[in-house]
C-alpha cells in the first residue's frame, strides 16, 4: 500500500534560494522564462542591506544563458523598480536590445528613471494600467565639483540615456527632454509622472497590457 507522503514528488531545495537571490527560479523548463527587475538595479556600489535589489551581475549571465539555451524562444522582463545605477541599467538595457531572442516587458508598480530605458529595451513593452514612470534627469549623490566638465559629463551621460529612450520608442527626443525638464509636478525636483495609458499615449511604452498579454506576446513572436 503507497504511503501519499511519501509518494509526493519532492520539491528542489534550490527554488528558494533561487527567488530570493536572482529574483526567479533558475530550473524553468517553460520556453518562455520570466526574468524579473525588482526595487533598485545595483550596480558597481552595494545598497545598505535594507534595500531590495536587483543586482546586475546577477542578469547578465542570465540573460547570456537565455540567450544561448535553445529551449528557450522567448522571455519577458518582469519589473518593478525604482530605477538605480545608470551604467548598470543602461548595461543591461543594450543586452536585452541587442539579443536574438524575443523579448517582452511589463512593468507593474513602477518602472522609473533609467528603469524605463530597461522597459523600452524589449522587443514590446507593456505597462499595467496603474504602474507609473517617473521621467527625470539624471541625479547624483556625494560631493559634485563645480566645474564647467562636471556639467558636460552629465550632459553626455543624459545625452546616452534620453537617446537609448527614443531610439527603442516612438517618443521624440525634444519631447521626452520636455517630460524630464517638466516643473511643479514633483517636490523639489523636476520631472514627470506618467500613469499607465500616458505613457502608451506619450510613445513611450507599446501598449496597457498584462502578464497573461506579455506572455502571449512573447509566444507570438517566437511563433510558438
Amino acid at each position: 500500500m503507497s504511503n501519499d507522503k511519501t509518494d509526493k514528488p519532492k520539491v528542489s531545495d534550490k527554488t528558494g534560494p533561487d527567488i530570493k537571490e536572482f529574483g526567479a527560479q533558475m530550473t524553468q523548463k517553460t520556453p518562455i522564462r520570466i526574468v524579473s527587475v525588482i526595487g533598485q538595479i545595483e550596480g558597481h556600489m552595494n545598497l545598505p542591506p535594507q534595500n531590495k535589489t536587483t543586482k546586475y551581475e546577477h542578469l547578465l549571465p542570465m540573460l547570456v544563458d537565455i540567450e544561448q539555451e535553445e529551449d528557450v524562444k522567448g522571455f519577458v522582463l518582469l519589473m518593478n523598480t525604482a530605477g538605480g545605477d545608470v551604467e548598470a541599467g543602461l548595461a543591461l538595457a543594450e543586452m536585452v536590445a541587442g539579443m536574438k531572442t524575443p523579448s517582452v516587458s511589463l512593468v507593474l508598480g513602477g518602472g522609473h528613471s533609467i528603469g524605463i530605458t530597461l522597459a523600452v529595451s524589449a522587443d514590446y513593452s507593456y505597462i499595467s494600467p496603474t504602474a507609473s514612470m517617473t521621467v527625470h534627469p539624471i541625479r547624483m549623490s556625494g560631493l559634485v565639483i563645480s566645474a564647467e566638465q562636471t556639467f558636460d559629463y552629465f550632459e553626455k551621460m543624459q545625452r546616452r540615456v534620453v537617446q537609448f529612450v527614443c531610439r527603442h520608442s516612438r517618443v521624440e527626443e525634444n519631447d521626452y527632454r520636455r517630460l524630464m525638464l517638466q516643473t511643479g509636478e514633483l517636490a523639489n525636483d523636476c520631472g514627470t509622472v506618467l500613469v499607465g495609458e500616458e505613457t502608451v499615449n506619450r510613445g513611450i511604452i507599446d501598449a496597457v497590457g498584462t502578464l497573461a498579454d506579455a506572455i502571449d506576446k512573447a509566444k507570438s513572436l517566437a511563433d510558438i
